[in-house]
């Protein structure tokens, strides 16, 4: 029986996947062009998988030589003499074990570099390449995967100047024989990096792979591709669940990210049942999907969210940015050219989102706002203060009572804050609300915010709790005509998650202001109106 896999790579007879093949066609046009390009994507985002199905789908025209940088050790880096030799010695090793389409002519030039006790050149082993491609009865495609373990060293920028060389011959004369495409693949983007290739460069650094196309084939799991592998799970199954509605949640939560996709799945599939659920059928549900997003939420040892803060605290200026983004509404301009902006972007963790600054996905906004608060001592009073009054909020039967939580907000935040003025409340306000529930649901729900909603006007928060969803608007009071569009607004809300009732909190400056918390009937909802 198939499992969902979230470690190495995918195989489809083992394991539930996504189809790759319309994203493999995408890629094979850049080799069929002839195209020297890097796949670079963040840890864990499927490229393994994908070069795995690449190959396979290569290997019907061409000759396809697949090695992992991973098999060089540090020691192979030292100099070019290391470097050469170890690599020679990779490509034995994966001729041995793999059967790559190696020549036992070249199969024996590689050995006999591999332990020559000569200093060995760059040009020794391009030589051989050159032989190999020259023998091959069809092109040959060099891949090479986890480039990133070399892209620290200058031994391997000089490789990178070899093959673009390789590359520019190839393109002046036809007849000249090399490696028809080279696909690097990592996180780090190999296209940026800079070196002196030539010795008379003695002034100008360039890129040595600056020849190498534009890769932006979008390797995200669509809706559609998740839809499809959840009914490949069902027809095992059976367990009834809507896979449209399964898949667009999945989808929202992590916009494609395949190691979130997998991981969600896993552990509805895997652990959820007998944990939270009493059969597989009630485990599909979108309850189940919200479970299993809160129990990756809090995962103490997940390399992913680990490595995400890591980066963070490596770029404390851009880590303020976000959370300003997040926690106050603000925009930030997407500058493409701006070094940190780029290395989070290299490592998934943001996106540009019609050019200005945003979280990669839900998920990961889920995680940074708890990771904010949690980190901050802003706060701390009404974050303690909501943490020991929780149980009051939580009714018999399981339901929060949001209008009590509302109402205990409004009166604890002008114990303390209410001499705060109109430009700090502003700026603070919405973040105070959002810690408040985070102390109440705590180990039992989560919360996230809705994207477009995310501004100075406005915020839409909406709390996932024992299955339950909870709309709250959070917004400034900008006079009645305002808060009468809030009134719709949240209304369509409303409709989206099927609710009759939603709840709008308003922070209002008028000195004549009435705070505390109303119910409103507005056409078939209700709407509960509290006033900061």
């Amino acid at each position: 029986m198939k499992k969902f896999n979230t470690t190495a790579v995918c195989i489809p007879g083992k394991h539930y996947m996504v189809d790759l093949s319309e994203r493999v066609k995408e890629i094979k046009m850049l080799v069929d062009d002839g195209k020297y390009f890097t796949i670079n994507r963040a840890r864990q985002y499927g490229k393994t998988t994908t070069l795995s199905a690449l190959e396979e789908s290569l290997s019907k025209e061409y000759d396809v030589i697949s090695i992992d940088f991973q098999d060089i050790t540090g020691a192979d880096y030292l100099d070019e003499n290391e470097f050469v030799k170890g690599l020679a010695g990779v490509f034995c090793d994966a001729k041995d074990n793999m059967d790559i389409p190696l020549s036992g002519e070249c199969y024996e030039q590689f050995h006999k570099l591999s332990t020559q006790e000569n200093d060995a050149k760059l040009n020794d082993i391009f030589r051989i390449f050159d032989r190999l491609c020259k023998d091959s009865e069809r092109e040959v495609v060099l891949i090479i995967d986890e480039v990133d373990t070399a892209t620290n060293n200058q031994v391997f920028l000089d490789f990178l100047g070899k093959l673009r060389s390789g590359y520019l011959k190839k393109e002046k004369n036809p007849k000249y024989k090399t490696f028809t495409s080279v696909i690097l693949a990592g996180v780090t983007d190999v296209k940026h990096l800079k070196a002196k290739i030539r010795p008379e460069d003695q002034h100008k650094v360039n890129s040595p792979w600056n020849i190498a196309a534009d890769f932006d084939i979008d390797m995200s799991l669509s809706e559609e591709g998740i839809r499809g592998m959840l009914e490949e799970y069902e027809s095992d199954h059976h367990t009834g669940m809507d896979t449209a509605a399964i898949a667009k949640q999945i989808r929202e939560y992590t916009n494609g990210y395949p190691y979130l996709v997998s991981r969600i799945c896993q552990l509805i599939d895997e652990k959820l049942v007998p944990e939270m659920f009493n059969t597989l059928s009630d485990a599909w549900t979108e309850y189940g999907v919200d479970e299993a997003v809160k129990k990756i939420l809090s995962e103490s040892n997940n390399p992913l969210f680990d490595s995400l803060t890591g980066k963070l605290t490596n770029y404390p200026d851009l880590k303020e940015k976000l959370r300003a983004i997040l926690m106050r509404g603000e925009t930030i301009a997407w500058l493409p050219y701006d070094e940190h902006q780029q290395q989070l972007f290299m490592y998934g963790i943001i996106r540009n989102n019609h050019n200005t600054v945003a979280v990669s996905n839900r998920m990961f906004e889920m995680l940074l706002y708890t990771h904010f608060i949690g980190e901050s001592d802003q706060n701390n009073d009404l974050k303690q203060i909501a943490a020991e009054n929780k149980s009051i909020f939580v009714e018999k039967d399981g339901w929060l009572n949001v209008p009590k939580i509302m109402e205990h907000f409004i009166k604890e935040h002008n114990r303390i804050h209410g001499d705060n003025d109109e430009r700090f409340l502003e700026a603070e306000g919405r973040e105070r609300f959002i810690t408040y529930i985070a102390g109440v649901i705590n180990g039992t729900g989560t919360y996230s915010v809705e994207e477009q909603t995310r501004d100075h006007k406005r915020t839409d928060l909406v709390i996932h709790y024992l299955g339950r969803r909870y709309v709250v608007e959070l917004k400034i009071w900008r006079g009645e005509r305002y808060n009468a569009e809030g009134e719709e607004q949240i209304k369509g809300y409303l409709d989206r998650f099927g609710l009759d009732t939603g709840y709008l909190l308003s922070f209002n400056f008028n000195n004549n202001k009435k705070p505390g918390v109303e119910r409103v009937q507005i056409g078939d909802k209700i709407i509960f109106e509290g006033i900061v």
